[in-house]
């Protein structure tokens, strides 16, 4: 398991000392090694330093190829091909004590929101000097509640990330993302509002309060999220998303949608997982089950969606 990288230079420190004390220390590039182990394959010139090298003994590294600069002051241990958090931990340790991966980055790293962007959102840098590949956000404010560490790397907590999001997101996108944290389980409500309360005029203030206050539908898949929102907008009355329905024997079966006045089940198929012999039996056997406890279940295909009309006219029907 990594730690953090403004951990690690207080544990260089120790580990100096220790080589020191030791008759036969290991060599300065296995220590260097050891510690771009805990941090996703990265190193900084300070800790180096820290370490026992020279600048120009860093250099040298440098030109045969032992270490790789990612930014000022930033090195790859060995190789410049890093996964996605050796990017995200090189950016952050490039701006300095106080900083941290933030906006969309961050979103990533906690699992609520995937991207593709080549730029990595770092906030609370001291340094106003820019990097290539960086998006430096200088936030009013940062308390010590908004940050933390995930993966070894210092990031907004998942409340922080949600506000800064809010000021860049549409509408649909922030609630997609709510509904993800809430289905990962990271929604905490009361350090949301907590970090609303203390935004200090923040721009996704009142647009994550707002979308809060609407309520978060924790739909699990991108079919879900459109069948959803057909509803919505054709005016059919609101379901309940993903409920657990209690059947005869003590049987729990959770169901995509549903419209528990009129018992009525909606379950959406994908393709990508509801494809073969087994997934088709097991899907009929669970709507055998459901009917016999009484509830009526329409099964709702991707490519009914693109032509919705006769899904809207039969739920329009059923709900009648």
């Amino acid at each position: 398991m990594c730690v953090s990288p403004r951990v690690s230079l207080a544990a260089v420190g120790g580990l100096t000392h220790a080589m020191t004390a030791e008759d036969n220390p290991p060599h300065r590039d296995v220590v260097v090694g050891r510690l771009a182990q805990r941090q996703w394959g990265v190193v900084t010139a300070r800790q180096l330093i820290g370490l026992g090298l020279s600048r120009g003994s860093i250099e040298h590294r440098v030109r045969i190829g032992r270490l790789v600069r990612l930014h000022r002051g930033v090195y790859a241990v060995g190789h410049s091909v890093l996964r996605t958090e050796g990017r995200w931990a090189a950016a952050v340790l490039a701006c300095g004590p106080g900083a941290v991966l933030s906006h969309v980055s961050a979103a990533s790293l906690w699992g609520i929101r995937a991207t593709a962007a080549s730029r990595v959102d770092v906030s609370g840098a001291r340094t106003r000097a820019g990097h290539p590949g960086i998006a430096l956000h200088r936030p009013r404010s940062l308390s010590a509640e908004d940050v933390t560490v995930r993966q070894a790397i210092p990031t907004t907590s998942v409340a922080r990330t949600l506000l800064d999001l809010a000021a860049v997101l549409t509408a649909r996108d922030l609630e997609r993302t709510l509904a993800q944290a809430e289905l990962l389980g990271l929604v905490d409500r009361r350090a949301l509002a907590a970090t609303i309360a203390r935004a200090n005029g923040h721009r996704g203030a009142a647009i994550l309060a707002r979308a809060l206050a609407a309520g978060v539908d924790a739909t699990a898949s991108e079919l879900e999220w459109r069948f959803l929102t057909l509803c919505r907008r054709s005016g059919l009355p609101e379901p309940r998303v993903n409920q657990w329905l209690t059947l005869g024997g003590g049987e729990e079966i959770k169901v995509d949608f549903l419209w528990p006045s009129d018992r009525l089940v909606v379950e959406t198929d994908g393709y990508r997982f509801h494809r073969g012999r087994l997934a088709f039996e097991s899907d009929r056997a669970r709507d055998a089950r459901l009917t016999v406890a009484g509830y009526r279940v329409v099964r709702v295909t991707q490519r009914q969606l693109e032509s919705p009309e006769a899904v809207i006219d039969t739920l329009s029907r059923l709900l009648a």
